[in-house]
């Protein structure tokens, strides 16, 4: 007995990829199969970064008892600023808190956050994606913020069960809602497949933009927390006869170099599997800031 003909058996490939694609593409079909798939690259993503988790724990083997001493002054000496600090915001939340509750407004100062860490970039040059290692069952959803200590990275594009598929605000199907911090004008950044550079859209001419302008998350469409660090405009470049300026920003957040990350929560979250509420991380206390002249003296 023959198999089957060489052409049956490509002819019936095509079709059965047709069938996916379209199951996938009109309703949203293969979602499960790729976050059992996600899961089940998990590994995979483990041992990629194990020879990094080692160079480490090696360095960390020949690190000298002077570096350690210094390391640990350094580290006191920032521990006293960050207390210093925290007991100023500790008044301010607590005087916030008393306003937000006198407007009737919410009681929840801060958004609840939980630390990641990335495991693996993708190696397309076209698509700027990173894999954490926090997943569905540590409460991650599809559209959630992504931060570092600088600012907004990007947000969760997929799910599996130990990790989530991360696409940066450089990426060029990546639009963000901002805002100028100096006078609220809004605005969209767009990423334009360059890790350094940053796009504001449909500016006009008249507008008022400058070099320098902090550009922070707006809040608005829901996806993204308001007031989040995004950019700073870098560029600003006006052609003649034309409606529109041509806006440069540089990202704030250090897309190609931070390797822990904060997954942000609205503040109404969802209690995890559980039953615990997403608690804010103490890693979360330093986010955007810097010490101060008067405190590293």
């Amino acid at each position: 007995m023959q198999g089957p003909v060489p052409g049956l058996r490509l002819l019936l490939i095509v079709v059965i990829s047709a069938v996916m694609i379209v199951s996938d593409a009109r309703f949203d079909k293969l979602t499960p199969v790729r976050s059992v798939i996600g899961t089940g690259m998990a590994p995979i993503h483990w041992l990629g970064n194990a020879p990094s988790e080692v160079e480490h724990w090696v360095a960390g083997l020949f690190t000298t008892r002077e570096d350690l001493r210094a390391e640990n002054e350094d580290l006191r000496a920032r521990m006293l600023i960050l207390e210093r600090r925290a007991l100023k915001y500790a008044a301010l939340a607590s005087e916030n808190n008393e306003l937000r509750r006198l407007m009737n407004s919410s009681d929840v100062l801060d958004d609840r956050v939980i630390v990641g860490e990335i495991v693996s970039v993708s190696p397309d040059p076209f698509s700027h994606e990173v894999v954490i290692n926090k997943g569905s069952r540590d409460g991650v959803t599809v559209g959630q913020a992504i931060l570092d200590a600088n600012g907004l990275m990007g947000q969760v594009q997929q799910t599996s069960s130990f990790t989530s598929r991360i696409l940066l605000v450089s990426d060029s199907s990546h639009a963000v809602p901002v805002e100028v911090v100096r006078n609220g004008l809004r605005a969209i950044l767009l990423g334009n497949g360059d890790i350094n550079s940053l796009e504001l859209v449909h500016v006009p001419d008249t507008a008022d933009v400058r070099e320098g302008d902090l550009l922070v998350s707006s809040g608005l469409g829901g996806r993204f927390p308001k007031g989040y660090p995004v950019a700073e405009v870098a560029e600003i470049t006006k052609e003649s006869g034309e409606p529109f300026v041509n806006i440069e920003a540089t990202p704030k957040a250090r897309l190609n170099q931070s390797r822990l990350v904060l997954v942000v929560f609205s503040p109404e979250g969802d209690p995890d599997k559980d039953g615990n509420m997403h608690g804010q991380d103490d890693s979360a206390v330093n986010i955007g800031l810097e010490p101060d002249a008067d405190e590293v003296r």
